[in-house]
């Protein structure tokens, strides 16, 4: 007997029906096995201190503009950059002519004062021998004493000048009057310069800074020692230890850093001008939420990670703000607040307001 075509339709929609779950009841029925397995955390505040590692350069604590005291031509240059000075060793000489003629004309000057100055003196023996004989009068006595007496500021006069030109004599060589190393120079022979122009510039000899250039967010949160662990890039065996002696009042405002030096209370000899160094500080400890990097989670394009709700087992993401990045771990500044509990594994699984199952919960925040 056929069927009706109603009947023939009903029969296979009343198996499917009865094969879904019935509502919520049926869902709360759902066997274990079919959810997902996840690994929680519940999150507690843990003490923190990082270390700063930044790279920096060996630079002289010191540093001396060397320039001639009087203008003129030079004449020779016996110094290259990088060359190791004495305080009075000569690095340039200027075309002394005309300080030269100055100093003949002042020596010519003294000669003749000088001569005054003889024939004077006798001119007075004279007029006082005659006035103690009577054989001359007052005023002439007073006119030979009064003639010996500007002779004398005179030759004075001329000794002083004398010792101006031989002074202006020795400014035709240069000399930087402290020990140390040529860093730069901006002379050549012909050269004419000016009285003060610096001509060259001098690394003093003696104690070295390590000079780093930090961004200025480092500096927001002060370290918890000014004692800085320096090793040289290329032997990191050579170690030196310094504390922070100069930080910058303003920031560059062609790389938006701020210079901060290290004075080396020992500075190795491996560690010469211009070796490249690498710092290192620890900032003091704070509390943080510290997590494993494998509950970080992608959502809306911002840093997250997924909580789980003990009351009705489901997860929900949550964005978070990182402080730092760890080696396995992160480090959060805000987003998860003490004792939530965080999915650590199984995240890729997950979508908002899942129900999960706990394989394994662990307390404490992960190292």
């Amino acid at each position: 007997m056929l069927l009706p075509r109603a009947a023939l339709l009903a029969a296979p929609l009343a198996a499917l029906l009865a094969a879904l779950p019935a509502g919520p009841a049926a869902a709360a029925e759902q066997p274990l096995a079919a959810r997902t397995l996840v690994r929680t955390v519940t999150a507690k505040p843990s003490q923190i201190a990082a270390d700063i590692v930044i790279t920096g350069d060996i630079q002289a604590q010191a540093q001396t503009n060397v320039a001639f005291r009087t203008n003129g031509k030079i004449a020779a240059r016996l110094v290259e950059v990088g060359d190791h000075v004495t305080a009075d060793q000569v690095l340039a000489h200027l075309d002394p002519q005309e300080q030269r003629a100055n100093l003949d004309n002042a020596r010519a000057a003294l000669t003749s004062a000088e001569a005054l100055l003889t024939q004077a003196k006798l001119n007075f023996k004279r007029q006082d021998s005659l006035l103690a004989s009577g054989y001359t009068t007052r005023p002439a006595y007073d006119n030979a004493e009064q003639q010996l007496r500007t002779t004398q500021a005179a030759v004075e006069s001329a000794r002083a000048a004398l010792g101006t030109a031989q002074e202006q004599f020795s400014y035709t060589e240069l000399r930087a009057g402290v020990e140390g190393i040529v860093l730069s120079r901006s002379l050549e022979v012909g050269q004419v310069v000016q009285s003060g122009q610096s001509v060259l510039v001098l690394a003093q000899d003696g104690a070295r800074d390590a000079v780093f250039n930090v961004y200025e967010a480092l500096l927001a949160t002060p370290p918890d020692s000014k004692t800085v662990e320096i090793t040289l890039q290329s032997d990191p065996a050579v170690a030196a230890a310094g504390t922070v002696r100069e930080i910058s009042p303003s920031v560059d405002p062609a790389s938006g850093t701020v210079r901060v030096k290290v004075g080396i209370a020992q500075t190795p000899a491996a560690m010469t001008l211009g070796s490249v160094v690498i710092g290192r500080g620890r900032f003091g400890p704070r509390e943080a939420i510290v997590l494993p990097w494998s509950a970080l989670y992608r959502w809306k394009r911002k840093p997250a990670v997924w909580v789980r709700d003990p009351g009705t087992g489901t997860v929900s993401p949550r964005l978070v703000v990182i402080d730092r990045y760890g080696s396995d771990s992160i480090a959060l500044d805000s987003g998860i607040a003490p004792g939530e509990e965080v999915v650590i594994a199984g995240i890729q699984f997950l979508r908002p307001g899942q129900t999960v199952t706990v394989a394994a919960a662990e307390q404490g925040a992960a190292p």
